[in-house]
């Protein structure tokens, strides 16, 4: 077989664990119990280790998503009937695996499409439980649901493998301690609940959004695997609450500038320079369903007002053509719902432009939270840039060239320095 065939196999292979791993553990731990999720992941990598194996002397199947699973079911139905499973399954499944008239059918009716989306939304409620942290959350979330390795986890969030692995141990031993049902909440916990769940999945749309990863300034499949989660929330009858369609809305606006955001060398592009016909205009339109499908409730959401703003950025021909008097009274409105120094130094960003640099400078000034903050001294530079004050800002920009990591940040920085002389 040639090297091209295998690079195909290989790819094939890590496409489908990205987007079946994850899905395969759902199930087979609703199957089996939080108890039992090593074993599931077990029966996961070794349904993904045989079809390396079949794989790569032959031909893929037509169908390799059916493969895998029809694998994994053989693998847990020969489990249960030769009595392997390492701990005794106590859920309410449980009397259904016991008679062999019953097995069959319940296993394959798990395997069903609207069973794992089920599954998945269940496993997502127990990770985004509120006795866990929310680094125990996005951790327990990227290794389960979305099929990341330890070693990936702690290379997206600049940490060690050490620590990744123990904070996995500490949390899913709480899991079991603690017996956190595979299940949703009820009616009168669900709002809070889910809440949770959208702040998560906020949180590691946004780690992709601005990586922290020195050599990666997008991370484009954390920014999906946020998005292909939010997006089961909103095909829920329970959870496609008001504020899930918001949260979608806000992420199809944003990944639609992916392409526009970095250059051919790996430069930063920002808004104003950025090519909008690069923009994705099926994501933006999306967006735009999303947005309006939120409007459906009484309640307003912070995720309501963030969408809404980055409606205006996605819908403006050009920079010129934004509605910043809207924007601003959207981020007023934000601030008056929950201040947050950041929602603060974006609004100043957005002041600039309808009130002018010096009324920006001043009200940045007042956000002495985020002084040690790589983006607030970036924003205070550009003001002082903008009015006219050069020795300010290559003061702020050499600032902030010492307080980030991002190697294209680092590039940007030092091209603005030079614009200061």
């Amino acid at each position: 077989m040639s090297n091209t065939a295998h690079t195909d196999i290989n790819q094939t292979i890590d496409h489908l664990f990205r987007h079946e791993a994850g899905k395969m553990v759902a199930v087979l731990t609703r199957l089996f119990g939080f108890p039992n999720i090593e074993q599931a992941e077990d029966i996961v990598q070794d349904t993904i280790l045989r079809a390396l194996e079949s794989w790569r002397f032959g031909k893929i199947p037509e169908n390799p998503r059916a493969w895998l699973y029809v694998t994994a079911k053989n693998k847990v139905i020969d489990i249960i009937r030769r009595q392997q499973v390492k701990h005794k399954i106590e859920n309410e499944i449980s009397f259904l695996l016991k008679s062999e008239y019953t097995l069959v059918p319940t296993v394959n009716e798990m395997f069903k499409e609207d069973e794992i989306k089920d599954s998945q939304l269940r496993m997502m409620f127990a990770c985004c439980h509120p006795k866990f942290s929310t680094e125990a959350q996005i951790t327990l979330i990227l290794n389960t649901l979305c099929g990341l390795s330890v070693h990936e986890i702690a290379d997206a969030f600049l940490s060690n493998e050490e620590t990744i692995q123990k904070r996995l141990y500490r949390t899913r031993e709480k899991l079991r301690k603690e017996k956190i049902p595979l299940d949703y909440p009820g009616s009168r916990a669900m709002p809070k609940r889910i809440d949770t769940v959208l702040k998560t999945l906020y949180l590691l749309f946004n780690e992709g959004y601005h990586s922290s990863h020195p050599e990666k300034l997008i991370r484009e499949d954390l920014c999906e695997e946020a998005m292909r989660l939010t997006l089961l929330l909103t095909e829920n009858r329970r959870t496609n609450q008001p504020q899930s369609f918001a949260l979608l809305s806000l992420m199809c606006y944003q990944a639609s500038r992916f392409d526009a955001r970095i250059d051919e060398n790996g430069s930063i592009v920002l808004l104003k320079e950025q090519d909008r016909n690069r923009w994705n205009h099926y994501l933006i339109q999306k967006g735009n369903e999303y947005l309006e499908f939120s409007a459906s409730g009484d309640t307003m959401h912070e995720f309501h007002i963030e969408a809404a703003i980055a409606s205006v950025h996605a819908n403006a021909g050009t920079y010129e053509a934004t509605d910043w008097k809207r924007i601003l009274r959207l981020y007023d409105l934000l601030l008056s719902i929950n201040f947050n120094p950041v929602v603060a130094l974006n609004r100043c960003l957005v002041l600039g432009e309808t009130d002018g640099y010096d009324v920006a400078i001043r009200e940045l000034r007042k956000i002495s939270e985020l002084k040690d903050n790589c983006h607030y001294n970036v924003s205070l530079a550009e003001m002082y840039f903008k009015s006219g004050n050069k020795n300010f800002a290559k003061e702020f920009f050499s600032i902030a060239l010492t307080q980030t990591k991002s190697r294209a940040e680092k590039k940007l920085l030092q091209e603005k320095i030079l614009h200061c002389n």
